[in-house]
């Protein structure tokens, strides 16, 4: 395996010769090893096109790409650190989120809309998340950052989950998400519960959510 969790908050990665990984930039801790560090200027996966898709989408995470031979320690500004290994399905993810990827997975960026609707929409500004959020796909591992460290929660057709938009950091899966509200006349007069706004997520999968609703 390419990434080991040594503990909650740093990860081990294994650069073998011939197979790149990317991190975000800043991140490596300590290494062994004749390994390289190159800013990415493409800032990851997909060419010239795929990085101009991210910057206009404000998903582009400064990364460096890792090669050679060796084990390199990361971790970043001690948040807690999450492996998750993608077996063909796609991993929605903030980009800012992100510690490190294997290079075997393809990076793309896909606009909340598609998935929601305007409510997608207005997910992502209440969310603080914006407009859009980077895709990772494909066969291979990535290392997630969080808040005090992040629970998975399955999605099954029969028992959606419903999520505060601060506290969630990833998903995957066949799964749709849309924000549900739940404001009443309490909510109004300023005796609510202060969960206005849920993400529901609904279908088959995992959803990842942070012990805290602090954004990074």
């Amino acid at each position: 395996m390419t990434f080991r969790e040594i503990n909650s908050k740093m990860l081990e990665a294994t650069v073998v010769p011939g197979q790149r990984l990317y991190s975000q930039r800043g991140a490596m801790l300590a290494y062994r090893g004749d390994v390289s560090f190159t800013p990415n200027v493409q800032g990851g996966q997909g060419g010239v096109m795929s990085m101009i898709g991210r910057r206009l989408a404000n998903e582009d995470t400064p990364l460096m790409t890792v090669e050679g031979s060796g084990t390199v320690l990361f971790g970043h500004g001690g948040h807690h650190v999450q492996v998750i290994r993608l077996t063909g399905d796609t991993l929605y993810v903030e980009a800012d989120r992100l510690l490190a990827f294997e290079g075997t997975l393809q990076q793309g960026t896909m606009f909340l809309g598609s998935q929601g609707g305007v409510m997608g929409m207005v997910r992502g500004q209440i969310s603080g998340q914006g407009l859009f959020t980077t895709t990772l796909k494909g066969h291979g591992a990535v290392a997630v950052m969080a808040h005090g460290g992040v629970f998975e929660v399955p999605i099954t057709p029969q028992r959606p989950v419903h999520v505060d938009p601060q506290a969630y950091v990833a998903h995957h899966g066949d799964v749709r998400n849309k924000l549900s509200t739940a404001l009443g006349w309490r909510d109004m007069v300023g005796r609510g519960s202060g969960e206005g706004f849920q993400l529901e997520l609904s279908g088959s999968g995992v959803v990842f959510v942070q012990a805290s609703e602090e954004k990074l």
